[in-house]
C-alpha cells in the first residue's frame, strides 16, 4: 500500500522524536557513568587520604617516649624502659635542681636512677627547708634527656619529671630515701628551659610555708 505524502512526514516526525530521546537517553547514560567514575575516584583519593593521614600519625606515636619505672625492693634504683616494644634507650643524662649542688647523671645503656646519686644533697635540702620526714610520698623536679632509637632512627626526647620518693627515719641510720617511681609533667625545648622549669618548681615546693 502507498503512503500518502502526509503519512510519509508524519512517520518522519516519529522517526525525528526517537532518536532526539535515543540521543537524551545516551546523554543521561554517559553522565551517570562519569558520575559514578568520579564518585569512584573521589573515594578512592579519601581513602588514601584517610590511609595516609592514619600512617603519619602512627608513625609520629611510635616516636613519642613513654618512659615506665620500676622501683627495686628497698627503693635504692628505679630501673627505666620504654613502653613501646619498638624503642630503645641508648642513653640519659637526669639533671637535678641547681640548689642541690648535683652534677647531671649519665647513664648508657642500662637507663636507671640511684638514690646515692642524689640523696645526701636531697635530705641535707629538705633539713635546711625545714621539711619533716613523715608517711606518704614526695616529690623532686628532675629533667631527663633520653636518646633512643624507635623503628631504627634515632631520636632525643627532653622532658621535666617528677622523681616520686618517700623518706623514713631512724636513730642509727638517719634520714633515708625511698625511690617510688616517676612521672612525666611536660617537654621542654633545651636543656637550659629545662633546668629553669625544675629549679623554680624545686624552689615553689621548699619555699617556707606560711601560717
Amino acid at each position: 500500500m502507498t503512503e500518502t505524502p502526509q503519512e510519509r512526514a508524519e512517520a518522519a516526525r516519529v522517526r525525528r522524536r526517537w532518536l532526539t530521546l535515543g540521543e537524551i537517553l545516551a546523554i543521561v547514560a554517559v553522565a551517570i557513568s562519569a558520575l559514578t567514575l568520579w564518585n569512584s575516584y573521589s573515594e578512592r583519593k579519601s581513602n588514601e587520604a584517610e590511609h595516609k593521614s592514619e600512617s603519619a600519625q602512627s608513625a609520629h606515636k611510635a616516636t613519642i617516649l613513654t618512659l615506665r619505672a620500676v622501683a627495686d625492693k628497698d627503693g635504692s634504683t628505679l630501673a627505666i624502659s620504654p613502653r613501646a616494644e619498638s624503642q630503645t634507650i641508648q642513653s640519659q643524662t637526669v639533671r637535678f635542681p641547681a640548689s642541690l649542688g648535683l652534677s647531671p647523671a649519665e647513664t648508657s645503656g642500662d637507663a636507671r636512677i640511684e638514690r646515692g646519686w642524689f640523696d645526701a644533697a636531697l635530705v641535707k635540702a629538705r633539713r635546711a627547708a625545714g621539711a619533716e620526714d613523715k608517711l606518704g610520698d614526695a616529690r623532686l623536679p628532675v629533667m631527663i634527656e633520653t636518646h633512643y632509637s624507635a623503628d631504627g632512627e634515632d631520636q632525643t626526647d627532653r622532658a621535666v619529671f617528677e622523681l616520686g620518693y618517700a623518706t623514713s627515719h631512724s636513730l642509727l641510720s638517719g634520714t633515708e630515701v625511698h625511690l617510688r617511681g616517676l612521672s612525666r609533667t611536660g617537654t621542654v625545648a633545651g636543656t637550659d628551659a629545662g633546668q629553669k622549669r625544675i629549679d623554680a618548681l624545686w624552689q615553689a615546693r621548699m619555699a617556707p610555708k606560711k601560717d
